[in-house]
């Protein structure tokens, strides 16, 4: 299971670690049982378990990545929940609907919750999409660059802005939009994250901080 990360400050540092270490790896002050300039703060995680989102796009490694990590260079696959966490996603077979798999996951809201008459029809939108002769593979055949998983999501994104009288998104300003944001999110993190596995800990003064300092491997 994935570990929280810490935030504390300390001798004007910012430090970030699994827990709160006995002395301050910068200054070597004690610090269990003193005063900190501000109380450690858990760092919000960007993964989610996608099973528990409602109307999301969502993205998380491939299959056929064995370490199933975000590392930017392996393959990602994409799915909508709907209301009840249920994920659908095109493949070779076709369109699946999971129950489980997406349980660490980057996800992009798709409805607002005050967007009632939407939510209530999300449902039948997605299941009426997915069973449509474009997703069939007897009549559209799977390919990676042009009818592929992400296809399947954005041509669904567009339909439901269509219905609701809005102008369609490319594929670029959607990428642009809503997965860059997010998976540059990820990168940091994940930088961060490994950093602390391999040292314990990761300090960095607090205007750096402040300017979006990374740490190296």
């Amino acid at each position: 299971m994935e570990r929280s990360v810490i935030r504390l400050t300390h001798c004007q540092k910012e430090i970030f670690c699994f827990s709160v270490p006995e002395q301050c790896p910068s200054c070597g002050e004690e610090l269990r049982g003193s005063r900190l300039q501000e109380a450690p703060v858990s760092l919000p995680s960007p993964f989610t378990n996608g099973h528990k989102t409602s109307c999301c796009l969502l993205v998380t490694p491939a299959h056929d990545n064995l370490d199933r990590d975000f590392d930017g260079a392996a393959d990602l696959h994409t799915g909508i929940s709907n209301t009840k966490g249920v994920v659908y996603n095109y493949t070779r077979g076709g369109v699946r609907r999971d129950q489980s798999g997406w349980e660490r996951s980057i996800s992009v809201p798709l409805v607002r919750p005050d967007m009632f008459h939407l939510l209530a029809q999300w449902d039948q939108y997605l299941e009426r999409f997915s069973d449509g002769p474009m997703w069939d593979p007897a009549w559209h055949r799977f390919d990676e660059n042009n009818h592929n998983c992400f296809s399947f999501c954005l041509h669904f994104v567009n339909g439901v802005l269509a219905a609701e009288g809005r102008g369609a998104l490319s594929r670029d300003d959607f990428t642009h939009t809503f997965i860059l944001p997010r998976m540059r999110r990820v990168s940091k993190y994940t930088t961060l994250y490994r950093h602390i596995q391999k040292h314990q800990f990761y300090k960095v003064d607090r205007q750096q901080h402040a300017q979006g300092a990374e740490p190296s491997s």
